[in-house]
């Protein structure tokens, strides 16, 4: 699998469970969140990808000039169509261009921003991570307040960890069907 194809994935699972919410889930503040809602998870999750793809036009990509559009926090269904316009256009990116990133590593308002080079490949494989990151959170918040809600379990896991996870069955179930004469020798 390639970063655009990973990147179709997450946008595809976001979708599905976006569909799952009432507009009250969804915009409602969590204190296990200090506050925050799972939509404003979301939008920060869209902020990211939208940055990134709008940077590619320019060839430089900040993602600290994000726009946060408030209605993809508080609206699910809003939110659902922003991700699926984000769907359309990761066909036609070339992973292997090469694009600016405006580092930032500071909080002071006048603090220097190097500039580091960068991949498209690259920028998709962070904004991924960056999106189960945040898609664990959200499936914690989930739990909270509306633990009928369907969740795959594997939303919010890192592939390598999924892997770990069948692995470890997989040896757990040989061990297991091992007969216990045999397995002293």
């Amino acid at each position: 699998m390639n970063c655009k194809q990973g990147t179709k994935l997450i946008i595809e699972q976001m979708v599905e469970l976006l569909e799952k919410l009432s507009i009250q889930q969804y915009g409602q503040p969590l204190q296990l969140f200090n506050g925050s809602s799972i939509g404003q998870h979301f939008r920060h999750i869209y902020d990211c990808y939208n940055c990134l793809y709008q940077g590619i036009e320019y060839g430089r990509v900040d993602y600290a000039k994000r726009e946060r559009d408030a209605l993809i926090e508080t609206d699910p269904n809003h939110a659902t169509g922003k991700f699926t316009e984000l769907l359309t256009g990761v066909g036609a990116l070339n992973e292997d261009q090469s694009v600016n990133i405006v580092a930032d590593f500071s909080s002071e308002l006048n603090a220097s921003r190097p500039v580091v080079t960068s991949t498209i490949a690259r920028e998709l494989m962070y904004a991924y991570d960056h999106a189960v990151h945040h898609l664990a959170m959200i499936k914690m918040g989930l739990k909270e307040i509306c633990p009928n809600v369907e969740v795959n379990k594997n939303l919010g896991v890192a592939p390598s960890t999924v892997k770990h996870w069948k692995q470890k069955q997989k040896e757990d179930s040989e061990n297991s069907s091992v007969e216990p004469s045999l397995a002293s020798h």
